[in-house]
């Protein structure tokens, strides 16, 4: 870090601007009796720095220690071990709440003094965990990743004065909040899309009379039949090194991967681009709009998107290509493979294939109903529309997230100074 202070600020340690630092209690099992008390543990940090209730697991505590170990609002919470090669230890979330709770002994309370806002002080603590600070930090002498918090606490940096602090947290929480919003609606959307799918992809629309099958009692009008009569070319993505065959973006075509396959959409960035001598040799791996992808290995096995978008050819990796049909809605199987229904039957078939990697021949076999085309084209497209709504919710999170970034960059390096009233300087 650069020894550059801005114009009224402060080069202070950590520690400074930290009261009290306590250690965490873990007690016994709870007992039904005033003892029992909620107790925070790293499971319910969040990467945003916001706590997650609900999970909260009660333990029984002594009242001496709950009394001198309770969180009060405004407290921070550092996590002192546990952690990950992708997760280091440090992470810090911010106490909300005025009802008591404890806190686990991988954990440790910081209260910050009263010269300091406590949500800037928790926001320079969080952006000292984002920007990698931490790394500096970390002991592993066993299996756990332990962290080394008096000598973080000894870290220098630079700290606005009082008003500043108040200001810049302000505007921090401020796009919080709206996170914070955005994505309880997006959560409400995904409640409603679900009651959708299953009444939807299973009864149809406006039917009276009803059959057996093995989603349940379906239309009398609809059908069962393996995917592959519906779809009869049903291939997979290249196979295979591409190192050799990448090139730049404007002699390229656009080349995508697993990791571009999300839950009901395609996604555009990042991609990667190949030369066009690889995709013309090929073929067989070229997407094209409306066609289904299945992510076929690793973490995002099952997941299922559209393509939709391409304004060039295009070709892709490591996928399950189902190319459309004109007798068949894309919207209405897509959905269905995405949902429980089509999610039961591939995490299924792959968990009892080789390695765990989902096919060509097991993607044939799924089952799936068949409505008439008319009514599948009304349902995907309801869904599509659902669809739509979630993605734009969930990219406005996205882009939430990467101002929140930026403003942390700017505002807690003094790089951006904020306006502060003379009245607030002279409050403070």
């Amino acid at each position: 870090m650069s020894n550059s202070v801005p114009k009224g600020w402060e080069f202070r340690e950590l520690g400074d601007y930290i009261n009290e630092s306590i250690a965490g209690e873990w007690g016994s099992e709870a007992q039904g009796d005033k003892n029992d008390i909620p107790v925070l543990r790293s499971t319910n940090f969040t990467g945003s720095g916001k706590i997650d209730y609900s999970k909260i697991v009660f333990r029984n505590i002594e009242e001496k220690k709950r009394i001198k170990k309770a969180l009060k609002y405004g407290d921070i919470l550092i996590e002192k071990s546990g952690g990950s090669p992708s997760q280091p230890v440090g992470r810090v979330v911010y106490f909300d709440k005025v009802i008591p709770h404890l806190f686990s002994n991988f954990t440790q309370k910081l209260t910050p003094i009263n010269e300091c806002d406590k949500k800037y002080l928790f926001y320079k603590l969080y952006f000292e965990y984002q920007n990698g600070t931490v790394l500096k930090f970390q002991q592993q002498t066993t299996g756990i990743i332990n962290f080394q918090l008096a000598e973080f606490l000894g870290f220098k940096t630079i700290f606005a004065p009082l008003p500043e602090q108040q200001k810049i947290a302000t505007i921090l929480s401020s796009v919080d909040d709206v996170i914070e919003k955005t994505r309880a609606q997006i959560d409400k959307l995904k409640d409603l899309k679900t009651g959708m799918m299953q009444e939807l992809l299973i009864k149809g629309i406006g039917h009276n009379e009803f059959k057996d099958s093995q989603f349940g009692m379906i239309p009398n009008s609809w059908q069962v039949k393996p995917l592959g009569e519906i779809f009869p070319k049903i291939v997979v993505g290249y196979v295979g090194n591409v190192n050799n065959y990448y090139c730049s973006r404007n002699e390229g075509v656009s080349f995508y991967r697993t990791l571009n396959i999300r839950n009901g959409y395609i996604r555009h960035n990042p991609i990667k681009y190949v030369t066009k001598e690889f995709n013309d040799k090929n073929k067989k791996s070229q997407i094209f709009n409306e066609d289904i992808l299945i992510a076929r290995v690793g973490a995002n096995l099952g997941m299922t998107c559209k393509v939709s978008g391409l304004n060039s050819t295009a070709n892709i990796a490591n996928a399950i290509i189902i190319k459309s049909v004109k007798n068949a809605s894309s919207n209405f199987y897509m959905e269905f493979l995405r949902s429980e229904f089509g999610q039961r039957q591939i995490q299924s078939e792959a968990a009892g294939g080789a390695q765990g990697v989902f096919n060509t021949k097991l993607a044939q076999s799924l089952m799936v109903p068949v409505p008439p085309v008319e009514e599948q084209i009304v349902i995907g497209n309801k869904l599509a529309l659902s669809d739509l709504y979630l993605n734009l919710s969930e990219k406005k999170v996205e882009q939430l997230t990467s101002l929140k970034k930026s403003l942390m960059q700017d505002l807690l390096t003094g790089k951006v100074r904020v306006k502060v009233a003379k009245r607030e300087e002279a409050v403070a």
